[in-house]
């Protein structure tokens, strides 16, 4: 995969670390972040061990994503802004199948965690808007 890709790790260190950094300056996404992460170190660090693990399958993540997630106040804008900022930093990064590759595994994971956080709001009775 790494081969057909050109992704290893110092190309996912580039890509969580632009990322994030436009992650940061974005005026929806900001606020969610900011105010959850206090150590922005550890948290590029555990996300660069993230997509090492969903893109190459190093197995370096064992984290628990969705227990994460479901309590944030988000929904659809956010993972659209969210995914909007990701396949443009994956363009600008990685080769054009490596991005394509990293592209997939954030829709599917974004699908999944939209889910989760709709399911979590749903039963909680808060934002319901994840349409």
């Amino acid at each position: 995969m790494v081969g057909q890709t050109g992704l290893n790790e110092e190309v996912l260190r580039e890509l969580v670390h632009r990322f994030y950094g436009k992650v940061r300056e974005d005026r929806l996404l900001a606020p969610i972040f900011e105010e959850r992460v206090s150590n922005w170190t550890l948290h590029l660090e555990r996300m660069v061990a993230f997509w090492s693990s969903a893109a190459i399958m190093t197995g370096r993540y064992h984290g628990r994503p969705v227990p994460m997630h479901t309590p944030l106040p988000i929904d659809t804008q956010h993972f659209g802004r969210w995914l909007e900022l990701f396949r443009e930093t994956a363009r600008e990064v990685c080769t054009p199948a490596g991005a394509t590759h990293v592209i997939e595994r954030a829709e599917r994971i974004a699908r999944s965690l939209q889910g989760a956080v709709r399911e979590a709001q749903s039963r909680s009775g808060t934002v319901a808007c994840l349409d």
